[in-house]
């Protein structure tokens, strides 16, 4: 029989784990080479050369990517969970400037000099932090050493040398050992200014320090109840005495809102002006989402318009709530009543939509947080809306089994912060998806683990997970289920048990994870392979999917059938 709890300790990493948490304890600032030895011993899969002499440039853009580009000037990196925090010990946070990685939604700010402030949400941004700064620190490293040993590396620390394009290029790639794609991959992940980052790398090794500032469970929860403080004007609608019935997804902020807004479609010509298309869509499906990847590069490119996209998709009753607080997880509230079915996309249209007009449930959207943040956001959230019909979780995730755009249906999770093991009633089957998924395969009956940072695996974790079964790796399902867990029990989650949720939950849960990595193919792994059209084929799919199924439950709902 096919175990449902897999063994998936490895001391290495758990080693790693404890280092930088009992360093991190220190009142004072904390060297990240500290770090570097327990991090070079986890042997991470997603740095695999770290112990190498040669850099690892994969692992380095990885790092790079979801560090801010001033990483290069950054000497320190505090931790801490609010304003408030950051000014109690002296950082004056009004003064410094907001700053944003490419890779991954974290409040940064940067005062300008030398100092990098992290806003943290949960301990899951500890566990995803820590290890970044370490590979980017280690990487640094390696590639100093080599420079300074080069004339070219000299050159550079003195400023003696400009940038020079594809001459200098090629004699980077050949100090570095790298081959014409390294060194591109190099650049990229050095960002706008890597001439500059060159320079500072060939001059100076890295000796980055990080300081903790009192972090606590409670802030964490302090900030998930100033983050439904946002949320909860919208969510109440002072003109209807009842709290509405609640659907919740946590998916991202665009799916949902062009899904039922319509503003692409309807300005279908002028967006398609904006990109380059080599293959014309072959269906409406196709150019639907075509028109959807438009209108984020549109928005991306004008800011301003997003005023007069929200504008009109008030008009759908679709809200977006205000954020007062440094939770990089924003939320949209979607009142059903004010639906307009004509400017729905095709794909999300059901039979008896006339008739939610008379419904009293709204759909809440957040922006799918980051590991542990999700516990403490969905047990807020809970504790302040009316009955809960239904919770939708979609999100990326790497597959062990699949290809890049591949989307995988669990109905067991392992969480690995608590250690349960959840079983439930997954609400989507592969029937569901398939219609809708153009580029890539539905698989379901998986089982899915709850990691707690993509650095922290190794081949020997991997290989366990996968013998026993376990094919998808993610980092949010686990905490939402221990918070939906104390939805339906009067009591905290346990730890180490298994947990069957469907013998207990009165609304549905279902869970819809796509492809973004292949960890045992170098090849496709998300460090050097965008997602592209594959990413925006399988969101859609997904978010169609959760879409029909709250509208087809709540049309039953209202007319009673």
């Amino acid at each position: 029989m096919e175990r449902q709890r897999p063994d998936t300790t490895s001391n290495e990493i758990e080693l790693y784990i404890r280092t930088y948490y009992s360093l991190l304890r220190s009142t004072g600032e904390v060297r990240v080479r500290s770090f570097e030895e327990a991090h070079c011993f986890s042997r991470s899969s997603l740095h695999p050369g770290a112990r190498d002499i040669e850099p690892d440039i994969d692992a380095f853009g990885y790092a790079a990517a979801r560090v801010p580009d001033v990483m290069d000037e950054v000497e320190k990196i505090v931790l801490g969970q609010s304003t408030e925090q950051f000014e109690d010990h002296g950082y004056r946070m009004r003064d410094w400037h907001r700053i944003e990685a490419r890779g991954r939604r974290r409040a940064f700010r940067f005062d300008g000099s030398e100092a990098l402030a992290a806003f943290i949400a949960s301990a899951s941004d500890i566990d995803d932090l820590i290890p970044i700064v370490t590979a980017y620190q280690i990487e640094w490293n390696k590639m100093h050493a080599l420079l300074q040993a080069s004339d070219l590396g000299r050159a550079l620390a003195e400023g003696k040398r400009a940038d020079s394009g594809s001459d200098q290029d090629a004699e980077l790639a050949e100090i570095l050992g790298l081959d014409e794609d390294g060194i591109k991959k190099l650049r990229d992940a050095l960002g706008s200014h890597a001439s500059i980052a060159f320079q500072r790398i060939a001059r100076a090794p890295s000796d980055r320090r990080v300081i903790l500032l009192e972090g606590s469970f409670n802030q964490y929860q302090t900030a998930a109840q100033k983050w439904w403080s946002g949320i909860e004007p919208l969510y109440l609608r002072p003109t209807k005495p009842r709290r509405p019935a609640v659907y919740f997804v946590s998916s991202n902020t665009h799916s949902l809102a062009n899904l039922i807004g319509g503003y692409a479609r309807a300005h279908r010509e002028s967006l398609l002006d904006e990109v380059q298309v080599d293959d014309q869509p072959q269906n409406i499906d196709e150019e639907n989402n075509l028109l959807y990847y438009a209108l984020r590069t549109h928005l991306g490119r004008n800011p301003d318009a997003l005023d007069a996209v929200q504008r009109w998709d008030a008009e759908s009753g679709f809200h977006t709530a205000e954020n007062p607080v440094h939770v990089e997880v924003d939320a949209q509230v979607i009142d059903l009543s004010r639906l307009r079915p004509e400017r729905l996309d095709p794909r999300v249209r059901v039979p008896g939509m006339e008739s939610l007009r008379e419904s009293q449930a709204v759909i809440i959207n957040i922006d799918y947080p980051l590991g542990l943040a999700a516990y403490h956001l969905m047990s807020r959230l809970g504790q302040g809306i009316g009955p809960l019909r239904g919770a939708y979780i979609m999100g990326k995730a790497a597959t062990l089994n699949g290809h890049v755009g591949d989307v995988s249906i669990s109905r067991v999770v392992h969480d690995e912060h608590s250690r349960n093991t959840y079983l439930f009633r997954n609400a989507f089957a592969a029937r569901d998806v398939a219609p809708y998924l153009k580029l890539g395969s539905v698989m379901d009956n998986q089982k899915a683990v709850t990691v707690r940072s993509a650095f922290l695996q190794n081949s020997t974790y991997m290989g366990v997970v996968y013998r026993e079964g376990f094919t998808v790796l993610e980092m949010e399902a686990g905490p939402y289920m221990s918070a939906l867990y104390e939805l339906l029990e009067p009591r905290r989650h346990p730890n180490d048990q298994i947990i069957d949720l469907g013998e207990r939950s009165h609304f549905e849960f279902g869970v819809l994870h796509y492809a973004s990595d292949t960890p045992y193919s170098r090849r496709q792994e998300l460090l050097s392979k965008s997602l592209g059209y594959f990413g925006i084929d399988a969101t859609y799919a997904c978010a169609t999917v959760i879409l029909r199924r709250i509208l087809e439950r709540e049309v039953a709902q209202v007319t009673g059938s």
